[in-house]
């Protein structure tokens, strides 16, 4: 009915000859026609005339009283009213609203689904850790937020690629290894481990699985390695790294790819268990080195240089971000000749252009607010419409435990891992609690709570729902073997007490379809939070089993597409829904 009403209000602003076309255009941009919030409202409302009234300087309610004539010269709708500022109101026919139990029957997991996005390719970059030790849990959100957009861009017609940026080249891999070789060989390094290096059983782990497979020996005196290091903590490990490339260079390679693979297995293992998947694993080694003028890295700072937004000065290379609002111009290559780690995000971005993406969305964390006008700058200089670019920036989640904070410091070893996250509470209330508020925004994270059989435990109050609803269609099943195929007396009207349910199953698409433009899982959540309210508060209200056998049928038939709804839901967040509890 939405489309309906949309038609007639297309025909009512092309009647409006004193607005012009470029204003017509930026009103069906910008109104919305949506399902009631209450169903007092009636069951559908357009601020159309409210959007048309500030665009072309008009009067609202004057503009109401137009189109709520229009569309009540209709016969398709009961009632249509004008209401408050400029609204329009319009309640429907009971067939017609109730109609939506048999569209999320007949339509099962689909129901939601849509053609917003014509099939224009996206692609999400998304977690991108540094794979230097297993992901924490202020990983897990950026993990569970990139996945749960995809999931909702793919279901509104978007063909979308999830990718994972591998940082395998550079100064902290570097690190990873020299602290995995320290560990390897640590009957010569006793009582010495950099202060900077990687602590925690894992890096003892990938030492000790490396010692089984490939039972290393030093060929050097390691007084070579670790005699006079600088007392400066960075400048000690850098030393270190010399050191041990200079004097083992084979051992040095063969380990540098041993305890990456190790450490990637074992950030794959962890994301496979908190139900994310990527298409692409891209390693950032694989743009090359900037001094191989065939490299994608060369290329990249070539094209900058050749349009003038590159420039050299003081021996480095510089790009001009400035221009792009940025605080200062930013070095792609030192005076050294290495470059930054921004060239090869540089290169990296020209790669996803080159590969033909009508858009890209980079899940960053908030840290990275900086970096933006940054990336934009290459992109606009690399020919590509930086507004095609949206990078969402994913806050800090702070976990309590028994009341402490938990730590999260992946280079002191001491922390609370995403894998100790999802054995704790599971990964479907991990994920749920993840995406409960606007990933912007920050988030304390009760674990108590999140364990607890409370209403105040949303994932638990919204899974008991579903949990309900099977319960009834069982015990239905049981008796009559069969699920009913109609709802003929709620249809009908002889019973109404669904009827705010079934308002609120109307509503998912639209929730669906604006969780997909503002890229807020979120708003799922909450709508999915009502829902339940609504499900329980009818289900204290009626004894569903009792009623007659044409009610009974008619409400299982109503509750089957509110356990899709949960379901469909849950299931765009990644969430399994529960049966029994």
């Amino acid at each position: 009915m939405i489309k309906s009403i949309n038609n007639h209000i297309d025909k009512f602003l092309a009647s409006l000859d004193d607005i012009d076309d470029n204003q017509k255009g930026i009103i069906k941009n910008k109104y919305a026609t949506t399902v009631t919030d209450d169903l007092k409202k009636g069951h559908i409302t357009s601020n159309v005339c409210m959007i048309t009234a500030s665009v072309a300087n008009k009067n609202p309610k004057e503009l109401a009283e137009i189109l709520t004539k229009m569309l009540s010269n209709s016969s398709e709708f009961k009632i249509v009213e004008s209401a408050g500022p400029g609204f329009i109101n319009v309640t429907l026919h009971r067939d017609d609203f109730t109609s939506v139990v048999n569209e999320v029957n007949k339509n099962s997991i689909n129901y939601g689904e849509s053609s917003i996005g014509k099939s224009k390719s996206v692609q999400i970059e998304f977690v991108s850790a540094n794979p230097t030790g297993p992901l924490h849990v202020g990983h897990g959100r950026g993990a569970a937020y990139g996945d749960a957009i995809g999931r909702i861009l793919s279901l509104s017609g978007y063909k979308v690629e999830k990718e994972y940026y591998v940082n395998d080249a550079g100064r902290q891999i570097d690190i990873l290894t020299a602290s995995v070789f320290i560990k390897v060989f640590k009957k010569h390094f006793t009582d010495f481990f950099p202060t900077n290096a990687y602590k925690g059983s894992y890096i003892e782990d990938i030492g000790s699985i490396f010692i089984d497979k490939n039972n290393p020996e030093l060929s050097i005196d390691v007084s070579l390695l670790k005699d006079d290091l600088p007392i400066d903590e960075e400048k000690e490990i850098d030393e270190l790294i010399l050191r041990i490339k200079k004097n083992e260079p084979s051992l040095w390679f063969n380990l540098k790819d041993f305890a990456l693979n190790e450490v990637l297995k074992s950030i794959k293992d962890d994301l496979k268990l908190f139900n994310v998947s990527f298409d692409q694993w891209f390693y950032e080694s694989s743009l090359g080195d900037v001094n191989d003028k065939e490299s994608q890295v060369a290329e990249a700072i070539n094209t900058l240089k050749d349009k003038e937004l590159a420039y050299e000065e003081k021996g480095a290379i510089w790009l001009n971000t400035s221009s792009s609002g940025d605080d200062k111009n930013r070095v792609l290559i030192r005076d050294d000749g290495r470059a930054t780690y921004f060239a090869s995000d540089v290169a990296y971005h020209k790669d996803k252009v080159d590969r033909g993406f009508n858009k890209l969305i980079n899940v960053w964390g908030a840290d990275h607010h900086g970096y933006i006008k940054r990336i934009e700058a290459s992109l606009d200089g690399l020919g590509f419409e930086k507004e095609k670019l949206s990078v969402q920036l994913v806050q800090f989640a702070n976990l309590f435990k028994d009341g402490k904070k938990v730590k999260m410091s992946t280079r002191s070893g001491d922390f609370y891992s995403l894998a100790d996250l999802i054995k704790d509470i599971g990964t479907d209330a991990a994920r749920f609690y993840y995406l409960s508020k606007q990933a912007d925004q920050h988030l304390d994270f009760d674990l108590d709570l999140a364990k607890s059989d409370t209403k105040e435990n949303m994932f638990y109050y919204i899974q008991y729902a579903h949990a309900r609803i099977c319960s009834l269609i069982t015990k239905y099943e049981e008796e009559y073997s069969q699920l009913p195929k109609s709802a003929q007396s709620i249809s009908n009207g002889s019973y109404k007490s669904c009827d705010k349910l079934i308002h609120e199953m109307s509503k998912y698409p639209n929730v669906v379809a604006r969780s997909c433009s503002a890229l807020q899982p979120h708003l799922i959540i909450f709508y999915l939070k009502d829902f339940a309210h609504t499900f329980h508060s009818f289900y204290n209200d009626n004894h569903v089993l009792t009623e007659s056998k044409e009610n009974i049928d008619s409400i299982i038939y109503c509750l089957c597409g509110a356990k899709t709804v949960i379901s469909n839901g849950l299931g765009l967040l990644g969430i399994k829904a529960i049966e029994k509890m």
